[in-house]
Parts: C-alpha cells; structure tokens; sequence
C-alpha cells in the first residue's frame, strides 16, 4: 500500500513563551518534529511533506536532518489545520494511495495505530484516530453512531450534550490522498475561530456519500505538547516507555529511573546500564557491553564485552571494538579503539586511532588540535603509552612501542622502540633544606614588617 505522510509544523507555539519554533523543542534529545516523522517512517512512506510556518527555515532543516528525501511547503498565515493540509496539495493531489496526517507536536503516536487506521480503510473512506479521555477538557468531539463517525466537533461550537462525551479527536486522519484533498478544498470557515478545520472533511465526505470510521489508541499516544509544563511531561513520558522496553529487551537497568535514552538510542540484550547514565543522539551499545554509573555517551559505538566507565564521556565518532576498557574521567572523541585497548583513567582520547590490546596509561593527552585544524594521532598494536604522556598530533607510536611516563611526543615512534621526551633529571644534595630556610627567613620578615 502507498502511504505519504503531511506532517503539520507551522505553529509558533506562543504558550511556550520561546523563540524556538515549538515542533523543534526536544524530548529525548530530539526535536518533536523528528518522534513525528519516525513514527511515519515506519510505513516506508513514498513522500513525506512538512507544512511549516514560523521559523520555517529552521524547521524545514530540521526534517532534512532527520529525512533527507522530505519535502517542505509553507503555510504563510495560519489559517487552520485544514488549510494547512491543503498547502501540501500541489505535490499530493494527484498521487494515488493513501495519506496520513500527522502532527509536529504531537510526538508518541505508535506506527502501530498508523497501522490499524490503514487497515480500517478498507471499511471506511476517511479515517479519524480518536481517544478515551479521562478529562475531555477543551478536546474536539467525536459524535459517533454505531462503527460510523458522523461529526467531528470542535468544543467552541459542541453543545452541552456535544460536550459530555468523552470520545476525543487527537486530530490525525487518514484517508485516499485525492479524496482527502477534494474534501479539504470545499472546507469553509463559518464557525467561532474563523479558520478552516480540517475535522470539517468528515461531515464532508458523509454528505458526498462516503463512510467515516474512528480507530482509537490510548490517551497517552495523543499527548500534544503546548508548554513547557507538558514537554516536561512528555520528556518523563517518553523515558518511562523507553526503560520499560529496555528491561522487556533484556538489557540491565541497575536503577532504571536515573538513565535517560535518546530518541534513537539501541542497546542489545544482556547489555549492563548502571545508574545515572545519560544517552545523547546515535548511540548503539552492542550485547553483553556494560556502561557503568554516571556515564554520558553520544554518537558512539560501544561493541560486545567492553566496558566503559564510571565517569566516563564517549563524543560523537567514539567507536570501541570487542573488550575495550575505557575508565573512570576518561574521555574519547572521534577515535576508533580496537579489540582489547585499555585506557584506564584520566586521560583524553580524541582524533585517534589505537590498535588492539595498546594500554594507555593515566593522564595521557592526544593534542589533537592547533587553534586552527585538527591533527590525528595514530597508536599501533600492543603498544604500551606511559602515564601523563602528551601526544602532539599529527603522530605515530608503532607496533609494539613504548612511551616513557612524562614524555612529549612530537615525533614519529618507531615499532618496539621506546621514546623519552622529557628533561633530564638533577638532584642537588642538601639544597631543599637551604632553601626551605631561606624561604622562612624571608616569610617571618615580611610578617614582621
């Protein structure tokens, strides 16, 4: 079945008193826009359009960064949902299969319930996701008889009767792309708000004939995003279903409530979480790893039995191979580490590669960058860097070498030789005690005058 998607994401969003357009606040450090859009990916949509409005450009780079392939349209007044879909016309109108509309702040519709409301097309030609609420607040109606939907409602115009349900529109539909957009070019905008409602389209298709049937989802996956307040919520949402999946998985969660995932976090089976941990955007931590308490990892790779932390921060390119141990105040950026690398504690890992079983010793510094450009360092097998070494890069260490503790590297080190780069060591017998008394002498003096 061909699907497109029209993603809603014009609106400014004022209750969230923000310069920010509202669909580009983040819940699990993405923007709501992209929980939107990975939800309709996985319907392996033909196209996908953005209608966007304040902030447009930022907005339109945004879908680009999550969906390449996405199309963008702009609605320049916001006159409404329905005319906000009628913007995406011109690339939909006449393409044949279905198409589903989403919402940009709208962030936990399930595909699943995209599913259903596509099956549940066979039955009926517009297709409504609506909800149980447990307070209908100023939600629109679902006026329903039997499986047909005969109304939706807005709650400025519902009667008091009209108001006492609590059958609730979430606003997502779906319908035949053609049929959807020669419903929504005959909306008007005669009611209370003088807009054009794109709920309006279910009276619409009933009077030309055409049935219109409601699939519902639990309240939960409708939860729009308005304030602060509610992304907030949204965010304690999203990661009390995140750590659920995780433990349902069978990964480890030793103190479930203090790890925080990413929209785009995969941890496999048998992985250990400890506590505190926090994951940024493109982490994937392989099965059988281990990331110990108050870790901080984005845009990383962490394979099968390595082990990383306490205390440890993985940047972005940070790629570790099988049974790599990365310590406690350790931090690696863009470095690929191989099997069996060891770096134990207190040492900055960035712009490297290091081969396999290589130990790196505490305090060991790659100088990757020169106030302008970025430099590479290169670490061969099995070799072993002294404590407090600094690497200034660009550098080699080969196979098999060694680093003596303290040294300063700005020179290629040959395979299985060792490199001291440090000053010669002078001892002066009797000297501190002179110069500790001369030091006094000067102090009392001073305290004298």
């Amino acid at each position: 079945m061909q699907v497109s998607l029209i993603i809603l994401a014009a609106g400014q969003g004022t209750r969230m008193n923000s310069d920010t357009p509202k669909v580009l606040h983040k819940v699990a450090a993405a923007p709501l826009l992209h929980h939107a859009m990975a939800a309709g990916r996985a319907l392996d949509p033909v196209r996908s359009v953005v209608v966007v409005g304040h902030g447009g450009e930022a907005v339109a780079a945004a879908a680009r960064a999550f969906d390449e392939t996405a199309e963008v349209v702009v609605q320049e007044e916001q006159k409404g949902t329905g005319h906000a879909v009628a913007q995406a016309a011109p690339l939909l109108a006449d393409l044949p299969g279905e198409a589903i509309v989403l919402y940009g702040d709208t962030p936990f519709i399930r595909p699943e319930t995209l599913q259903a409301m596509l099956a549940a097309r066979a039955s009926h030609a517009v297709v409504v996701l609506g909800f149980h609420a447990r307070d209908p607040g100023r939600y629109g109606r679902l006026l329903t008889q039997g499986d047909q939907l005969l109304a939706i409602r807005e709650f400025k115009d519902a009667t008091s009767e009209e108001r006492a349900i609590t059958l609730c529109n979430s606003g997502v539909i779906c319908a035949d792309a053609q049929t959807l957009f020669r419903l929504v070019a005959q909306i008007g905008n005669a009611n209370a708000a003088g807009e054009y409602y794109l709920t309006d389209v279910v009276e619409l298709a009933r009077a030309a004939g055409l049935s219109a049937g409601v699939v519902t989802c639990d309240e939960a996956e409708t939860m729009g995003v308005n304030t602060r307040a509610q992304l907030a919520e949204a965010e304690a949402a999203f990661q009390a279903r995140a750590r659920a999946e995780a433990l349902e998985n069978g990964v480890t969660l030793t103190a479930p409530e203090t790890v925080f995932f990413a929209l785009d976090t995969h941890i496999g089976r048998d992985a250990i979480i400890g506590p505190n941990v926090l994951f940024g955007p493109g982490v994937t931590i392989e099965s059988g790893a281990e990331i110990k308490g108050f870790c901080h990892l984005e845009g990383c790779h962490v394979s099968r039995g390595a082990d990383v932390g306490p205390f440890a921060r993985l940047r972005p390119g940070a790629e570790l191979a099988e049974d790599v141990h990365v310590g406690n105040f350790v931090e690696i950026k863009n470095a690929i580490l191989d099997e069996g690398v060891k770096v134990g504690h207190l040492t900055y890992i960035g712009d490297a590669d290091i081969g396999e079983y290589t130990n790196i010793g505490a305090g060991t510094v790659t100088c990757n960058y020169d106030g302008v450009m970025k430099h590479r360092t290169r670490i061969g097998k099995r070799a072993f860097i002294g404590s407090d070494t600094m690497l200034v890069a660009p550098v080699t260490v080969g196979d098999g070498a060694l680093t003596a503790s303290g040294s300063v590297i700005t020179e290629d080190v040959p395979a299985e030789a060792i490199a001291l780069a440090r000053a010669r060591q002078v001892n002066k017998p009797g000297l501190a005690t002179r110069l500790f008394e001369k030091l006094r002498a000067l102090k009392a003096a001073k305290a004298k005058g």
